[in-house]
């Protein structure tokens, strides 16, 4: 075998086993001709950072020493309730998508080892996967505390 190709969620890499020179290139759409797994886990942590944006500019001006409805502390209040909801949101889609790659990835390696079945391309974690479920685990500790400790 001269070549080794790995498919990541943001990007596809070739390495040559010869000289261990790696090539990668970044996928051009987010929804082109990929497997159902990648477009899936892709669509739900591209709405879980939109989502996380959402909640954090709500959060901003929820806050007490941000000018924004400053006469209305109760508006604010919600504000911040509010945030800690989409956070939550978010936050779950973030470690279903990723949560469910990792397993998937995982499942068909040991498959495909299991079986001394070898297709030419395998499927990487890579940092994005691990990035996705830290930070949506953050996130979601972080809803927790804005939606049960609003004060």
């Amino acid at each position: 075998q001269v070549s080794h190709k790995c498919r990541g969620l943001w990007r596809e890499c070739v390495t040559n086993m010869q000289d261990g020179v790696r090539t990668c290139d970044q996928y051009d759409s987010i929804l082109a001709d990929h497997p159902v797994k990648i477009v899936v886990t892709r669509s739900l942590l591209i709405t879980a950072d939109v989502l996380a944006g959402l909640a954090l500019v709500t959060l901003l001006l929820g806050l007490d020493c941000i000018k924004f409805l400053k006469e209305d502390p109760c508006v604010k209040l919600k504000m911040c309730y509010g945030a800690g909801v989409i956070l939550g949101f978010g936050s779950i889609l973030g470690l279903v998508g990723s949560v469910w790659y990792a397993v998937d990835v995982y499942v068909e390696r040991a498959t495909l080892v299991s079986h001394n079945i070898f297709l030419g391309v395998h499927y990487d974690f890579g940092w994005s996967c691990w990035l996705g479920m830290a930070g949506s685990t953050g996130c979601f500790m972080a809803s927790v505390l804005l939606t049960c400790c609003p004060y």
